[in-house]
């Protein structure tokens, strides 16, 4: 199952937040329209069949085969000059 950083949990409640979503919503994650890449959007609420992970009050929603693809990595985020930046990397250990 995706798991998160602190730093990760703790950027997506401040966007969450920010946006001024219910406490249901969350980010969104699921491949784009073309299989090329990952897309990442908020959602006031999981759409009907996401998976939920939900750790430290940070909330990630993603279509079955997005939860598959991700079932081994960790989100994780950053400071950017643009804002904050998201990266997936393999879980340790």
């Amino acid at each position: 199952m995706l798991t998160m950083t602190d730093t990760a949990q703790t950027a997506i409640r401040s966007l969450s937040e920010q946006a001024g979503l219910p406490e249901t919503g969350g980010v969104r994650l699921a491949m784009d329209e073309g299989q090329s890449g990952l897309q990442m959007s908020l959602a006031p609420q999981p759409e009907d069949g996401d998976q939920v992970v939900e750790d430290a009050g940070a909330r990630v929603f993603m279509p079955t085969e997005t939860a598959t693809l991700l079932e081994t990595q960790e989100l994780d985020a950053a400071a950017t000059p643009e804002g904050t930046g998201f990266s997936l990397r393999a879980q340790a250990g």
